[in-house]
């Protein structure tokens, strides 16, 4: 800044007239051996912070002293072909252990150290006091292979939506595709950590393969979907409802059907029922009707298996009065229902859901349809009701109690409002740009869960014909069912 004011910096007298600061001459040499000695002393501090560097300088220097040269040469020869051997017979200990961790400490120290200070800079990150520029503190880097996760210690003052609004910078500026922010648990040392997902490559843009079921099902972690960062989705469905939101061609069809597919052993083994209600008139779920404990899908016609004869109201009515008799029969006994073959966890699964809510003509039956939806999503988890719901529309007009959801899916959607909407306030700006997925990538969508406030990216499954007609076969079924009964899974 200059003019009356003059150079920050200045001193002035008492006539407001600047004084000119004395000046030190420092030899050549002097700053020379400064500079030396200071790039000396960081190295010297980041090999102490790194004992796994030194650690095997020193001992390949024993080593050395101890067996000689040709000995030395041996000794790696043989760590070579153990790590070789290691990668081939267990690829996920060696990627863990090994790859992952050796990336990390290359990206950390060749694209995070050397592009940190003019990413900063370029996203307003940094602050300047006098002469002094602070920049955030990069603490770690840990690596998954697609997805680098950068701790990073705040300055005074920030916050993490001050991060969150400059991902798209911050990702640009590092060669990412993309960048989340997300929490870390606060320690009593680090209170302002926050953690950077940098997406290096997009492992989603591959079709997600159906996914095994497991013998035995773990209802708090389905593996349905695989995460942006290659590990595997585990979706809670004891205790939760689970609502699906995405525009046609979406992919809402892998959702759901991923997930009859992680349940159809529990099905077999009669710890799960499934009731379905389909509004399509059947087109999307009458292939897997068999397994189906009741089956709606609006004409009232039976000729499907377990097809129910009557109305969706009477159908999610009947729901109902399986709740209240399980909160009758479990009142006092256990706050949260654990399902076993004979008492299963009951999963209505509805199939757009805004034709049952708003799309309905007749006022009495969307009056009673409503009225028993907000009984089973409002009581049901405790007793093992859960509601598993799509719908294109997030409208309140439309669902008005879509936030009684715990566990919210949002598919590619239109509009930015709609993923707020959707996944509640915020959740576009830390990152659920649900409006920019391609329409090329059906099935991939944001999983925002009650009291995590970070989305998490993940691709579901895609299930074709052939193999929903392998699972919903009888005769499969049965004979599934005494593979799993080997297996100690009780039937």
């Amino acid at each position: 800044m200059t003019g009356q004011f003059g150079m920050v910096g200045e001193r002035y007298d008492a006539r407001g007239v600047p004084v000119r600061s004395e000046t030190v001459r420092v030899p050549l040499e002097f700053q020379l051996a400064s500079v030396v000695l200071g790039g000396l002393g960081r190295l010297v501090f980041a090999i102490a912070q790194r004992p796994w560097l030194w650690g095997g300088a020193v001992v390949g220097w024993l080593l050395w002293l101890t067996i000689g040269t040709v000995g030395l040469a041996a000794c790696v020869a043989t760590t070579g072909a153990l790590l070789v051997a290691w990668w081939h017979l267990r690829r996920v200990s060696f990627d863990h252990f090994v790859r992952f961790r050796a990336r990390a400490a290359m990206r950390r120290v060749w694209v995070y150290r050397r592009q940190w200070q003019p990413a900063m800079v370029t996203a307003g990150l940094d602050v300047r006091i006098g002469q002094r520029q602070y920049l955030p503190e990069l603490r770690r880097v840990r690596s998954t292979g697609s997805v680098d996760r950068v701790t990073v210690r705040m300055l005074s003052g920030q916050i993490l939506d001050d991060y969150a609004e400059m991902a798209e910078r911050l990702a640009l500026s590092l060669d990412a595709v993309e960048c989340r922010v997300r929490t870390v648990p606060p320690t009593r040392r680090h209170r302002r950590e926050i953690e950077l997902w940098f997406l290096v490559f997009d492992p989603l843009e591959e079709v997600v393969p159906v996914i095994d079921a497991p013998a035995v099902a773990d209802f708090a972690s389905l593996p349905v979907a695989r995460r942006e960062d290659g590990g595997l989705f585990g979706l809670r469905l004891l205790g939760s409802h689970v609502l699906v939101v995405g525009a046609t061609g979406s992919g809402k069809g892998s959702v759901l059907w991923s997930l009859v597919n992680v349940l159809a052993p529990a099905v077999r083994c009669q710890l799960v029922e499934l009731w379905v209600c389909d509004p399509k008139g059947g087109m999307e779920f009458a292939a897997g009707a068999p397994m189906f404990h009741r089956y709606s899908y609006g004409d009232g016609a039976a000729a499907e298996p377990n097809a129910y004869e009557g109305g969706f109201a009477d159908f999610l009515e009947d729901a109902v009065a399986v709740m209240r008799q399980r909160q009758r029969r479990l009142r006092g006994i256990t706050r949260l229902h654990e399902p076993t073959c004979g008492d299963p966890l009951v999963v209505v699964l509805v199939d757009e859901l805004a034709s049952l809510t708003a799309y309905v003509t007749d006022r009495e039956a969307r009056n009673r349809i409503k009225a028993a939806l907000s009984l089973l999503l409002s009581q049901g988890r405790a007793v093992g009701v859960v509601v598993v719901a799509a719908l294109q529309d997030p409208r309140k007009e439309v669902l008005p109690f879509r936030d009684l959801f715990p566990t919210r899916i949002a598919l590619r959607l239109t509009e930015p409002e709609q993923v707020d909407m959707t996944l509640g306030e915020g959740a576009r700006r830390r990152g659920a740009a649900c409006d920019r997925i391609s329409e090329a990538l059906p099935g991939v969508g944001y999983v925002v869960i009650d009291g995590i406030a970070e989305p998490v990216r993940v691709r579901f499954a895609y299930v074709s014909d052939d193999h929903i007609t392998a699972i919903a076969v009888p005769d499969d079924l049965t004979e599934l069912a005494a593979s799993a009964a080997d297996r100690g899974q009780p039937s």
